[in-house]
């Protein structure tokens, strides 16, 4: 055994705290004399005193304070059906299979048929629909109905 073949124990240890003599840090346990942060902890949110942001905002109490979870179908207008053939059921499998709309995004919140642009071909819609949407889809030979 050599001494350049012993392996390295330059280790440095945790220091412990409050561990009574043996540790090194006896008395305050490296934490000075008094004060506030000498003591054992405070809240996370303590802001010295001040007023704590959370009680400086607004409550928020009751109607519509869960806009951001309620959940409209997506909008597609009438003309994005005309790539559809004649006389095809219209659905959010359909609409899926031609890749008109997303189909995580048509699952979760549904699709709804809006009155924008013209409509030339006679389709059997079964989702929602607007009641200009309605108008154009009967207007073309179609039918709707869910």
């Amino acid at each position: 055994m050599q001494l350049n073949t012993l392996s390295k124990t330059t280790k440095i240890k945790k220091k412990r705290l409050g561990q009574g003599h043996g540790s090194g840090r006896v008395k305050t346990s490296g934490r000075g004399t008094k004060g506030q942060n000498s003591r054992s902890s405070r809240a996370l949110s303590f802001e010295g005193g001040a007023l704590p942001l959370i009680k400086r905002l607004p409550f928020r109490r009751g109607k519509g304070r869960n806009k951001a979870f309620k959940s409209k179908p997506i909008g597609l207008n009438v003309k994005a059906l005309a790539l559809l053939k004649k006389d095809s059921i219209v659905d959010i499998e359909v609409l899926i299979k031609n890749h008109i709309v997303d189909s995580k995004d048509a699952k979760m919140y549904g699709v709804k048929i809006l009155g924008d642009g013209e409509l030339k071909v006679a389709l059997v819609v079964k989702l929602q629909t607007s009641k200009g949407a309605k108008i154009k889809i009967e207007k073309a030979g179609g039918t709707v109905g869910i």
